[in-house]
């Protein structure tokens, strides 16, 4: 924004270089009326510079004093989005009957970028029961300080016992920043 104030403001400077230099160059102490109109002209410029200043800098400190509300806004919308991902990932696991906890046999790589900005981990499973499995796994996506950015839920199709299966648990919506995945919950069936 100071780029716009500064015209306005070489222009008034050189206007009242003019004026001096025209009230200079009349011949008695009086200023000439063609100097004078300069110099008129040359308040006005100098008067719409300051404006323009006070504007810009009345813009810049409304805009400064939105940041942190900008900032918490979008803070609480992920937030939001976040609980209503834990709410679906929960009534997911809640719809499961009969399921035994199966945390013990998940096990996740590290987290990667994906499509769109999105992120992925992959997700191992070893079933260690002596039948076979199905399980449904909820894996949290967080930031550095253990935030809840998103969460998923992934179903894992029938394991032998002592087999292993693979899939991939990829976020919802685009995540920035240093992103670490962990399995809130496994449930096999």
């Amino acid at each position: 924004m100071m780029r716009r104030v500064r015209p306005v403001v070489a222009s008034a400077v050189g206007a009242v270089v003019v004026a001096l230099a025209a009230t200079g160059c009349s011949s008695d102490s009086t200023p000439t009326s063609s100097a004078t109109s300069v110099l008129s002209a040359a308040q006005s410029a100098l008067s719409a510079a300051a404006s323009a200043a006070s504007s810009v800098a009345s813009e810049a400190a409304s805009a400064a004093s939105a940041l942190p509300s900008a900032v918490a806004s979008a803070a609480s919308g992920v937030a939001s989005e976040a609980a209503s991902a834990r709410a679906a990932a929960s009534s997911a696991l809640a719809s499961v009957k009969g399921g035994r906890d199966g945390k013990g046999d998940v096990t996740l790589g590290s987290v990667a970028p994906a499509a769109n900005g999105r992120v992925q981990v992959p997700v191992t499973v070893v079933n260690h029961d002596s039948q076979g499995n199905e399980y449904l796994i909820q894996v949290d996506f967080k930031d550095t300080s253990g935030n809840v950015l998103d969460v998923v839920v992934v179903d894992v199709e029938e394991v032998a016992p002592g087999a292993t299966a693979q899939t991939t648990a990829q976020s919802n919506r685009a995540l920035t920043g240093s992103v670490a995945a962990s399995v809130e919950a496994a449930l096999r069936y």
